[in-house]
């Protein structure tokens, strides 16, 4: 009886121990589905959230979102073929966009190409203003007698004061009488000066008067929309390469392929004209060339044979020579 009674007294122990527990998980039972949904949520927003301490990383710019004059760097790209391609000397989109390394430009990086209003608003302008011309000259004898207001006539003298009279400074005084003094009168309406010519200086936008042939061989490529963006002129190695047009030398450089060692000549804030595959270069960037003027040799640089690629842009986009230059 004794061990029959110690365990029931057990089993009841166990099944007291076994009803707390049981009440225990049922206090703990999941939330419902509302309170349950409202909590991951919360904990997402947080997750997401950027702590005060860290700003949130920039999506990259998509092009269609871009404002005018921007533009995003894609994969290839170079300071200098952005440049190119937008009619834009390399050292003014490295200003605009206070790069100190032209040749660190990262893709996706969106940058300015084009200058912008208010700076170009701000920009120096030279004003020319008529100057005055010379004051007139009146001449008057020496000697000659000055009225008064009073009506009292006055008589100068000379400035070495008075002379004991003598016939030699009588004549002296005589001889002096004839001589004359300048006196400046104000004239009343200015002359206006002609402004100087400014030589080889670019001319207006789309106001290139007269282009001339880089080069004198023959013509073996032609320009192509969305193929050949110049020609190709055939040539000796070490001949001529004239500047087609007066204007500023804004690169020289083998840094794009295709084009081996090769100038770029801005004319105007509209057309550009680039010179490739030279053997040798005789200008420099910011150099200020004329029009005819050799700025370098025909080679083979980054070209299977000698000859000249020549092509003319305007706003940055390429466009056929032979609608520009004169008879060949």
């Amino acid at each position: 009886m004794p061990g029959l009674l110690g365990h029931r007294m057990a089993s009841m122990g166990n099944g007291l121990i076994l009803a707390w527990l049981f009440a225990g998980c049922a206090s703990q039972s999941p939330a419902p589905v509302s309170e349950r949904a409202a909590q991951l949520k919360q904990v997402e927003t947080t997750a997401l959230s950027p702590s005060p301490m860290q700003a949130p990383a920039s999506t990259p710019t998509t092009p269609g979102a871009l404002a005018a004059g921007n533009y995003v760097v894609r994969k290839g790209d170079t300071l200098y073929s952005i440049a190119l391609e937008h009619g834009q000397s390399y050292r003014d989109l490295a200003a605009w966009n206070n790069l100190e390394n032209p040749n660190k430009i990262q893709v996706g990086q969106q940058l300015r190409v084009k200058q912008a209003e208010a700076d170009a608003a701000a920009a120096p302008v030279a004003v020319v203003k008529p100057v005055a011309a010379p004051a007139a000259v009146e001449t008057r004898p020496l000697g000659s007698a000055v009225t008064t207001a009073d009506g009292e006539t006055l008589k100068r003298e000379p400035k070495g004061g008075k002379q004991p009279y003598s016939e030699e400074a009588l004549a002296r005084l005589q001889k002096a009488d004839s001589s004359t003094v300048i006196e400046l009168k104000p004239e009343a309406k200015p002359v206006p000066l002609e402004k100087p010519a400014e030589k080889s200086a670019p001319v207006a936008p789309d106001e290139i008067a007269e282009w001339v042939w880089p080069a004198t061989g023959k013509v073996i490529g032609n320009f192509v929309e969305g193929s050949s963006k110049g020609l190709d002129i055939a040539g000796k190695a070490g001949e001529p390469v004239q500047a087609a047009a007066a204007g500023k030398v804004i690169l020289v450089s083998s840094a794009l392929r295709g084009y081996g060692n090769f100038v770029i000549i801005k004319h105007s804030s509209a057309y550009l004209s680039v010179y490739a595959h030279n053997s040798r270069i005789l200008v420099k960037e910011e150099q200020v060339v004329n029009k005819g003027q050799k700025i370098a040799e025909i080679g083979s640089s980054d070209s299977d044979q000698p000859k000249l690629h020549f092509e003319i842009r305007h706003q940055g986009k390429p466009v056929d020579p032979l609608k520009f230059l004169p008879a060949h």
